[in-house]
């Protein structure tokens, strides 16, 4: 009797060693796994160039500025235009390396283009084509700009006809009129309302 649970004690480690041997296999595959992803997140974000140094935003605004000197912009494009209508229009200025027509969240096209060349002196020639014809339109050729990052223009906020009219109050001399009576001020309540317009 006693010889029985001693092999069946022997038996139950052997299963415990074997899982826990089955466990630690499969955490060490877990690691290698999980180190592979890293190192694979790590190119792909090298490749991407997701984190920039000062030094690199420069030469990417740098390079940003060169390509929009061998740019023009397009204006009052036909809808129903295709790039390859815009690129042959503008390919007896010089090599039209890209062509985009803008579109708005639906796809459907915002009226204009940006048309890119090979060489900058392309983009003098183009400028002779401003107010040539496309599809029975009128074109709009200028210049394209680059813009600056946080340079928005300010824009005021303007008026809601909805909120009513917050303007200054009138001048009033003190003690011109005195509703309260001499030497008496009056007391002024906050609302009590919390209204994020005032």
């Amino acid at each position: 009797m006693e010889n029985d649970d001693v092999e069946m004690l022997g038996s139950e480690s052997n299963e415990a060693g074997l899982e826990l041997d089955d466990m630690k296999k499969r955490l060490k595959e877990m690691e290698d796994e999980a180190s592979a992803l890293r190192e694979m997140q790590a190119k792909v974000e090298k490749e991407m160039g997701s984190v920039q140094a000062p030094a690199t935003a420069a030469s990417s605004q740098n390079n940003k500025e060169e390509v929009d000197s061998r740019s023009v912009f397009v204006g009052n494009v036909d809808y129903s235009c295709t790039p390859e209508e815009v690129q042959q229009h503008f390919q007896s200025c010089g090599t039209v390396n890209r062509v985009t027509i803008r579109t708005d969240k639906f796809g459907q096209p915002k009226g204009y283009a940006y048309v890119e060349f090979l060489e900058v002196q392309a983009v003098q020639e183009a400028l002779s084509l401003n107010e040539s014809e496309l599809h029975g339109r009128q074109l709009k050729v200028t210049a394209k700009r680059t813009n600056i990052p946080g340079m928005k223009q300010y824009r005021p906020r303007r008026p809601n006809p909805y909120q009513g009219f917050r303007g200054r109050a009138p001048y009033a001399p003190p003690f011109a009129y005195a509703p309260f009576g001499y030497g008496k001020v009056p007391r002024f309540r906050m609302g009590m309302r919390y209204s994020p317009y005032y």
